[in-house]
């Protein structure tokens, strides 16, 4: 299996980009990560799909974190339409004229402005894995989800969101274990791209998003798009997990207003099924990407 790991210009720094398999007459598959600045690694888990379907996948670091250029003395820079515009360049750089595009989280976020407001050609499919169409609704589904954690848990996240202090320990914990339930459980048995640390990021994420999952005040605060999703008229397909940030009434809040659009619901999967399921992940990705050249 070919891999490729290269570097491209953009904006005066490097865009990190690693590609699996060989461009054939399929649409390759791209692969936008979570975060802000959660880096391609997980994505790794997904090589076996470039051999299984004899088709390219390309997955990269965004700007500000990974193998990429991080300019975190220039946070300004880490907005959507900067992101944007990466994913532009990468396109044309690599020749990426028709291809399938995957968004998880965040990538998701980015590949629903991709679509709503810059209208790109070329795009095949769509699939948004774990992803949202509205920051309010996030937050909302997640100060629920909290409610779910111990007392004393819930007091020092709602504490920790009064004061803005989220450097304090017990908070650090509480929060440790809410995402623990809803991301993944970091054990050892988990495939070492999963487990390997992440370089950078956290300014990334704080200026985009936010201290947390459920407190977007970044220059994300205002990601309303779910009045837009009709906006997308290719074919969609959308995947989550019965344990997911990603909760069913989000994700099905993008089901009903995507027309042409398919959801699967993973069970026993907090917000990476295609780790906590990847054979399973694999083979919808396969059927559906097939289906859809």
């Amino acid at each position: 299996m070919e891999i490729i790991k290269r570097k491209i210009s953009f904006m005066g720094y490097e865009t990190y980009y690693r590609s699996v398999g060989q461009r054939n007459e399929k649409a390759p598959l791209v692969l936008l990560h979570g975060g802000p600045g959660s880096s391609h690694n997980y994505f790794e888990v997904l090589d076996k799909l470039a051999e299984k379907d004899d088709r390219q996948i390309i997955m990269y670091d965004q700007l500000g974190c990974g193998n990429s250029s991080i300019p975190d003395d220039h946070p300004e820079f880490y907005t959507k339409e900067t992101w944007v515009k990466e994913l532009e360049n990468l396109r044309e750089r690599l020749h990426l004229h028709e291809i399938h595009l995957l968004g998880q989280s965040w990538g998701g976020m980015l590949a629903i402005i991709y679509m709503c407001d810059y209208h790109p050609a070329g795009i095949k499919s769509l699939i948004l894995s774990s992803t949202l169409s509205s920051a309010k609704l996030w937050s909302k589904e997640l100060h629920r989800m909290i409610k779910y954690l111990p007392v004393e848990e819930q007091a020092v996240i709602h504490r920790a969101e009064i004061t803005h202090n989220f450097s304090d320990l017990d908070y650090q914990k509480a929060n440790d274990h809410f995402m623990s339930q809803h991301i993944i459980k970091m054990t050892e048995d988990l495939p070492e791209c999963v487990r390997r640390e992440k370089i950078g990021g956290t300014v990334a994420y704080e200026t985009a998003w936010g201290p947390n999952e459920y407190t977007p005040e970044g220059n994300l605060h205002d990601y309303e798009y779910t009045e837009q999703l009709s906006k997308i008229k290719v074919p969609t397909l959308i995947t989550s997990g019965t344990d997911d940030l990603c909760s069913p009434y989000v994700a099905k809040t993008m089901y009903d207003r995507i027309p042409n659009s398919e959801w699967e619901l993973f069970e026993h999967c907090g917000h990476m099924p295609f780790v906590q399921k990847t054979d399973e992940y694999i083979d919808l990705l396969k059927k559906w990407l097939d289906k859809n050249d």
